[in-house]
């Protein structure tokens, strides 16, 4: 990791309990407050330990990297560069789903509704549905499986026209999504050389990820439903690579030119973690992919 990056890692990493209110005391990166009643999860010094695992994983690391990490029953959080805009990639996906999910809710649409495969919804990328014949029926639940679980990008695309750019762009300021935006389709490169490009940051990621973890994202049954379809996630070469396949995680990644991000609720039995972790740079996906994929794993230890 280049010297200048480290720099930034030294003075931005905070733990903090955002929940709490009470004594500041110095640590590593920055300052630790306690929380107000004792939680599970890693004490204090484990989370010291977590600082010095990350510092060492990324020191050889050519790109940016921005990443929330916090306990979901203390509120510790670190952070790095938590607030930078990146493209978002396919995690758009998750807030795409929450206003599916919140569409249904109001009457929009239903889950068994059925949309048509036409030939110029397919598009390259990830996923099954740019294989089938046009014509296919498919429903709007089948839709937001794919969409997740696959990171199906025709299946997102079927949605954006069926809700529309308008009304997905209201509902991710109803979630209180401010710099999370959908400006074009998935896979549409034109759009994108004319600068056309979506983006969000690791903050807004966790927090829409935190409210489907704590059942608050437009319903507590819409949340379970998101809930459920992220632990279904079927790229597992980030956040869950080098951890015990018995380890539950409830995630969406996104990897496009130069980015690749992955954001997730990892369950360990002693605590429930919020990792969301983006990348940008020239260093390739394998590298990026690992990367992630070794935060994760220093984030599960404090955990064992």
């Amino acid at each position: 990791m280049r010297p200048a990056v480290r720099t930034r890692i030294a003075s931005a990493l905070l733990v903090a309990a955002a929940l709490a209110a009470g004594p500041a005391v110095a640590a590593a990166f920055g300052q630790y407050i306690a929380p107000q009643e004792p939680a599970a999860g890693p004490p204090p010094q484990k989370w010291a330990e977590l600082e010095a695992g990350i510092q060492r994983g990324l020191r050889d690391f050519q790109g940016e990297i921005g990443f929330v990490i916090k306990d979901l029953a203390s509120g510790r959080t670190l952070v790095h560069d938590p607030d930078r805009r990146f493209a978002s990639a396919s995690m758009v996906k998750i807030p795409i789903m929450a206003a599916c999910y919140k569409a249904i809710e109001e009457g929009r649409v239903s889950l068994d509704d059925v949309l048509r495969l036409g030939r110029k919804d397919k598009v390259r990328g990830s996923g099954v549905l740019r294989a089938a014949p046009s014509g296919t029926p498919v429903t709007v639940g089948k839709l937001l499986e794919l969409m997740i679980t696959d990171s199906d990008n025709t299946a997102a695309n079927m949605l954006i026209d069926l809700l529309g750019f308008e009304y997905l762009e209201s509902s991710f300021r109803d979630f209180g999504l401010e710099a999370t935006n959908l400006s074009r389709k998935m896979m549409d490169f034109q759009a994108r050389a004319r600068g056309v490009e979506n983006y969000t940051t690791p903050r807004e990621m966790a927090d829409i990820l935190e409210r489907i973890y704590r059942r608050t994202c437009v319903s507590p049954r819409a949340s379970e439903d998101c809930l459920e379809l992220l632990k279904r996630q079927k790229v597992n070469n980030r956040i869950p690579r080098y951890l015990p396949r018995r380890v539950v995680v409830a995630h969406k990644t996104g990897l496009e030119n130069k980015v690749c991000h992955d954001a997730g609720i990892v369950f360990t039995g002693k605590g429930d973690v919020l990792i969301s972790a983006f990348t940008e740079g020239d260093t390739g996906a394998i590298i990026a992919e690992r990367m992630i994929a070794r935060v994760a794993s220093f984030v599960y230890r404090a955990y064992k």
